[in-house]
């Protein structure tokens, strides 16, 4: 079938040998408009977008920024040896940076500075939990019975230096809960060098060129306040979460400008170098020849845009098309310009090679063309659509990062096609005409001869070939492990790093961290919600993942009820303190604890300082509803996430079904999506690949025999992962099935060429297309090497993945397959065979 349809396009090749300007100007026209759609494509590195909006982690995490905002901050650190000039500049940097507006909005709706310390060390008692209170209850009658039995002559302690260690520990963690709730007047570091302003921002925190203009007011105004004024060592910081995500986006675009620059070259280089070294080789005969050489070298620069004109203008076609579908790029498809560029190539590779056999065989150009069209174009066309075929099986796919990858990486590849069989065959035409390329008869190469040779020790290659598949059938399966530390996924940025250690200094890390949130209906589910969860950690004995449920009606009473009974826990309090057991006793913890609990009348929510009330605020101002749930494990592991998000992602109270949201949550959902959708997507597209080998080839043994590099060469994938200990995870994924696709792309040539030329072929198709075979890995390898130069641990395994993958089909295609196809031929002329059908 596709014989007959690229011999039905003779007339169009024929056309566009004949008429090159009007094909190229066109392209060009189309070229012109799609870069500027090519240009306006940015990076979103935000996870919660890989994944269907309808999912409840998303919707859950969406309500929690509308409702409550983000936990991102922008930090200011404001550092010199005086704490009154630190004072100075902060109070003049606040007051100004208030007033900063982003996009006609304030950019800061609150920040965390000066605290009414003298007001909390008054009544923190009435911010302490029923929970805190029992155990500082428990404390103090610890206390008087010890100064009672002390008091008592007769008594004497067995365990004295035990209860001492005990009462220490006790007292460590109230001193621990009574700093949480009575913080210093000032956010400053213990040597007051250091002091940190805290800023919320009003606007959206996935917005990135909010976020990159936000930093730059902050950085103007840091610079317009002068620290110096203030004090000559002053040095100020910007730092906060916003600014980490800006870095990253700002990182990954840089590399992948600065790699796909370079892969671009050296892909370019490698071709142009082969095709140079493959016109002297036949232009020399065996003769070295300093003026054919320098001939030589002198048409590489027009051999560069030979090839490397035509995929271009096919990229700028793909990115415009996905600008105008996605928007953006993701972290998965941030790499695919140097891929595809690597990948595309290999088509022109294929085509201007027959080409130039052609010519030498003394084809004039429109014949060798149309020859070249008709057979190799059609090879070209088999292995394009295998490959397109099988990213585009991706789309089915609910993970964003599959499908995007799928469908820009598929409309690439058929876009490489047409550029590499219609825009190439135009250029060689033009710069043919304008004798900027010169064929000469018989220097090309020529077609192959008939016969060329055995391929050697064949058995030898089959018996190892074999060997090794077996070994990863029995080595892989099962231990191919996969990568649940999001850990070792996650970059290092030094210098992000070395600011948020000044922040440290200020807000040292308390083990309280990743922190999922439930937003309810209203404040009176809150305490629902929370018993509810509560309930379902103190049952869960073997895999507990919850540590704490913070709410504002456990720090602070909300109704009538709850103020009534806090007054009297807290007047039974000062009852005990006032126990004259206690009243020699000279303790600063007493003293404070006196100090404490002197509240003797309710405090309204208005009463309560900022610092206490402000963090349980939705935007709007309402109070107390939403909690916060800290988990007991390290969520930089998978599997803790993903035990997490079972245990909080769902509670249903009073017939209302509420959804926790964090970034956490949405991770764990990405990695049950890509394992749940990942073997599906892989045995789809190897199906996809062998139906449309068979449909080619029209018979079940060559479908087969085209097949069989890629199932060797993915088997020995499989037993170099196991050896090289490489780890699968919701980065690399993505190169399985594009290996199916890519891998396939070799045997398909090489079995179409030998089908072509006849038994007997092995060693010349081998030493021509198998020499295009390797030069086209290569530069696909090249393309999949961008991904390892990344300083981004996750995208690298894209690329050390994709190069085990591309070097082992390769080999299977080049070693194995020619082997195998020997050892077919030698049976059948013992057989007494005859023709290669």
């Amino acid at each position: 079938m596709l014989e007959r349809l690229f011999d039905s396009l003779r007339p169009f090749i024929r056309w566009v040998m004949r008429r090159p300007g009007r094909v190229l100007a066109a392209c060009a026209l189309l070229t012109a408009a799609s870069l500027r759609f090519t240009l306006q494509l940015g990076i979103d590195a935000e996870l919660a977008n890989l994944i269907p909006r309808d999912y409840p982690s998303v919707i859950a995490l969406d309500r929690l920024r509308q409702v409550v905002g983000g936990e991102d901050r922008v930090d200011v650190a404001v550092e010199s040896p005086s704490f009154e000039a630190n004072r100075g500049y902060a109070e003049e940097f606040l007051a100004r940076a208030m007033d900063l507006r982003c996009r006609a909005t304030p950019c800061f709706e609150r920040v965390e500075y000066r605290r009414d310390a003298d007001f909390l060390r008054r009544n923190a008692l009435y911010f302490a939990t029923d929970g805190e209170l029992d155990r500082l209850e428990s404390y103090l009658e610890d206390r008087i019975e010890e100064a009672r039995l002390a008091a008592n002559p007769l008594f004497f302690g067995l365990d004295d230096e035990l209860e001492e260690d005990g009462r220490e520990e006790e007292e460590r963690e109230l001193r621990a809960i009574y700093d949480g709730i009575v913080v210093r007047e000032y956010p400053v570091s213990p040597d007051s060098t250091t002091l940190v302003l805290r800023f919320h921002p009003a606007g959206s925190q996935t917005d990135l060129g909010m976020i990159a203009g936000l930093y730059g007011s902050v950085d103007s105004l840091a610079a317009a306040v002068g620290p110096t004024a203030w004090h000559a060592e002053m040095q100020v910081t910007t730092a906060g979460r916003l600014l980490r995500r800006l870095t990253e986006v700002r990182t990954i675009t840089g590399d992948v400008r600065r790699s796909f620059g370079a892969g671009v070259t050296a892909v370019l280089l490698v071709v142009v170098a082969y095709f140079a070294w493959k016109s002297y080789r036949a232009r020399s005969r065996g003769r070295h020849s300093l003026r054919l050489a320098l001939a030589t070298a002198a048409r590489m620069p027009v051999m560069a845009v030979l090839i490397g004109l035509p995929f271009l203008m096919s990229l700028s076609w793909t990115f415009a098309l996905a600008r105008l579908v996605h928007g953006d790029l993701n972290l998965m498809t941030s790499t695919l310009g140097l891929v595809l560029f690597g990948l595309g190539i290999d088509y022109g590779i294929h085509f201007y090679a027959r080409y130039t056999e052609e010519r030498g065989a003394g084809q004039d150009a429109v014949t060798a063309a149309e020859i070249t069209f008709t057979s190799t174009g059609q090879a070209i066309a088999v292995s394009a659509l295998t490959t397109a075929g099988a990213l585009l099986v991706l789309m089915a796919c609910s993970f964003k990062g599959f499908s995007q990858f799928g469908f820009i990486a598929g409309a690439g590849i058929l876009f490489a096609l047409f550029a590499m069989i219609v825009i190439l065959p135009a250029l060689v035409s033009l710069f043919e005409g304008w004798s900027l390329l010169r064929f000469d008869a018989g220097a090309g190469g020529g077609r192959l001869e008939a016969r060329g040779g055995r391929f050697p020790l064949a058995r030898t290659v089959i018996a190892v070939g074999l060997l090794a598949v077996a070994a990863a059938v029995v080595m892989a399966p099962g231990k191919v492990r996969f990568e649940y530390r999001f850990g070792e996924l996650e970059p290092t940025y030094s210098e992000y790093n070395a600011r948020r250690e000044k922040i440290r200094a200020v807000y040292p890390p308390d083990g309280r961290r990743n922190a999922a949130y439930i937003v309810t209906d209203t404040p009176a589910h809150v305490p629902a919600v929370a018993a509810a969860l509560r309930r379902r950690a103190a049952e869960d004995t073997l895999s507990p993942t919850i540590a704490e449920i913070v709410t504002i009606q456990d720090r602070f009473p909300m109704d009538a009820e709850s103020r009534r009974s806090r007054l009297e826990r807290i007047a039974r309090v000062r009852e005990l303190l006032d126990d004259p057991l206690l009243e020699g006793v000279d303790s600063e913890d007493l003293r404070r604890l006196r100090q404490a609990s002197q509240t003797r009348a309710a405090i309204t929510l208005d009463q309560v300082p900022g610092s206490l009330r402000d963090p349980f605020l939705s935007k709007s101002g309402e109070a107390g509803n939403f909690l916060r749930i800290y988990p007991s494990v390290g969520l930089s592991d998978g599997r803790n996430s993903i035990a997490f998000a079972e245990d909080v992602s769902r509670i249903e109270v009073e017939g209302r079904t509420y959804h926790a949201a964090s970034p956490t949550i949405v991770a764990a959902d990405v990695l049950r999506l890509v394992q749940r959708e990942s073997p599906w997507m892989v045995l789809a597209t190897a199906v996809l690949v062998f139906l449309l080998m068979w449909l080619n080839f029209g018979k079940l043994r060559w479908g087969v025999l085209a097949c069989l590099p890629l199932v060797v060469g993915v088997l020995w994938m499989l037993l170099l992962m196991e050896l090289l200990q490489i780890r699968l995870n919701f980065y690399n994924m993505i190169v399985l099935p594009a290996v199916l696709g890519i891998g396939n792309d070799a045997g398909a040539h090489l079995v179409h060429r030998y089908r072509q030329e006849g038994r007997g072929s092995i060693l010349p198709v081998l030493r021509s297309t198998g020499e295009h075979i390797s030069v086209g890995s290569l530069t696909t390898a090249i393309g999949f090497s961008g991904p390892l130069l990344s300083f981004h641990p996750g995208i690298e395994t894209i690329g050390v993945l994709a190069i085990v993958g591309i070097g082992s089909t390769w080999l299977a295609a080049v070693l194995f397959t020619p082997a195998l196809l020997q050892w077919l031929e030698d049976r059948e002329t013992r057989r007494g065979g005859e023709g290669s059908e």
